[in-house]
């Protein structure tokens, strides 16, 4: 799809230009295996086949050394939007689209996905409201399927970024605060971004107006950028910026710079942006590495539409794809049995029985006066609907001829005289599904002519 594929501005991609256009590095998704079980719960006990789209949040942080990938980050409380965010990093909100069929997350419009993304960033910046809240510019879609029988869980991933129709002049190349700042405007540049944060609630800001001297700086919500500056002063944007590469800035300077071109380009042809990027090295705090250059701003009218959008995310091989994660090599096999029989019970719940109390099955007492034919079968259909007490009395012996009929028996249990029919109906359930109860009893009761061997599985 080529409205889902980065477009020539993206890293990686050759760029055909007379002058030098800017490009980005995108977003890689990372999610941790807390996400994935938190998603499990919520399948299973709050979604169900509900597929429509849930609020969640991610992050992304800007002290990660050189060389990791610009990430955006999805823990276990991504599903809680009123979570804090973790120390030095931005907030990132998204919409999970949690299908019900690998079939479905195959099929799923991811063309129509984007656009609806897309329309709502660009009505946010025509609106003004992402100049109120700059958070609403980096959204991003998470589509997933969770094989909860074999946990195989699929997804893909899209940070949705609208491109500018002629792309971004850039004026200066990028270099690093380090040569274009003495160490005592470095020092004044950070004092006055901490002092900008502790104003705005103590919490890392991802777009703010910089001004400065040689002497000083002082920093602005993009809120206020008609009063911030006068028709002299040069305008610096900054971006807290998660990207780690010294030649390119990361994938959240995209949208604020349409929002910059529509909202300030006919007041200035050029902007200068610095990309913050905040380590700590040898447990000191170090943002020399952070990165200024200059662009020119092309012009976008208020009147136009929805510019084109890019951001799913490609896969390990490099191409247009959704990714794959099994995480059951990391599960007990008991425990992927136990959780497959419990998704099957619900799924018959939510789809048969919606009033079916499940907890009041499970925890239900069998006794099977028999181990034959119908006791085989019953005992297996017990198993089946989350029955995993079942007690046999029976005090016969396998014959030849009981395996053909009775599924709990095989060939081996006929010889020398025959299993007990009792004891190895039980520990054939025990095999088939690990997860019942286990009580060990081999009681032989003497009543009139007739003994009877009581048993019953794990």
């Amino acid at each position: 799809m080529a409205s889902e594929a980065s477009e020539s501005q993206d890293v990686g991609d050759k760029v055909e230009s007379s002058s030098p256009k800017l490009q980005f590095v995108p977003f890689a998704s990372a999610l941790d295996a807390g996400f994935w079980h938190q998603l499990t719960q919520k399948k299973l006990n709050e979604y169900r086949l509900d597929e429509s789209a849930k609020a969640i949040k991610g992050y992304y942080y800007n002290g990660d050394p050189a060389g990791l990938p610009t990430r955006l980050t999805l823990e276990f409380s991504a599903f809680d939007m009123n979570v804090p965010t973790p120390a030095r990093s931005c907030p990132s909100l998204g919409s999970l689209y949690n299908t019900n069929t690998l079939d479905s997350f195959k099929k799923c419009d991811k063309k129509s996905l984007l656009d609806q993304a897309a329309n709502e960033i660009w009505e946010a910046i025509k609106s003004g409201e992402a100049v109120k809240n700059p958070i609403l510019l980096n959204k991003f879609i998470l589509l997933t399927f969770a094989d909860l029988k074999k946990y195989h869980f699929y997804y893909w991933f899209c940070f949705p970024a609208l491109c500018l129709s002629d792309g971004i002049e850039v004026i200066t190349p990028p270099v690093s605060i380090g040569e274009n700042f003495s160490e005592a405007q470095v020092l004044a540049f950070q004092k006055a971004y901490d002092d900008f944060c502790q104003a705005e609630g103590g919490v890392p800001q991802p777009y703010f107006l910089i001004r400065y001297t040689e002497d000083s700086f002082s920093m602005s919500p993009l809120l206020r950028f008609q009063e911030f500056y006068t028709d002299t002063d040069k305008v610096t944007l900054g971006v807290y910026d998660p990207c780690t590469l010294a030649q390119y800035p990361g994938w959240p300077l995209r949208n604020v710079l349409v929002l910059a071109a529509l909202h300030w380009g006919s007041r200035v042809q050029s902007i200068e942006v610095i990309c913050l990027r905040d380590r700590t090295l040898q447990g000191e705090r170090d943002i020399k590495h952070s990165i200024s250059f200059e662009i020119k701003l092309p012009p976008v009218a208020r009147s136009q539409v929805c510019p084109k959008a890019v951001g799913w995310e490609k896969n390990q091989k490099g191409g247009m794809g959704p990714r794959m994660v099994n995480l059951s090599e990391c599960m007990d096999p008991k425990r992927l049995a136990e959780s497959s029989v419990d998704l099957n019970l619900k799924l018959m719940r939510w789809r048969l029985v919606p009033t079916l109390d499940l907890e009041k099955v499970i925890s239900t007492k069998c006794l099977l006066l028999g181990a034959g034919t119908l006791g085989c079968n019953v005992a297996r259909t017990l198993m089946g609907w989350g029955v995993r007490h079942v007690t046999f009395v029976d005090n016969a012996k396998i014959s030849y001829s009981n395996p053909v009929r009775q599924p709990l028996y095989e060939f081996e249990d006929c010889l020398g005289g025959g299993k007990s029919k009792a004891l190895a109906a039980a520990e054939k359930l025990q095999k088939i599904f690990p997860g019942v109860v286990r009580r060990t009893c081999r009681t032989g009761l003497q009543s009139g002519f007739m003994s009877c061997l009581f048993a019953e599985p794990l």
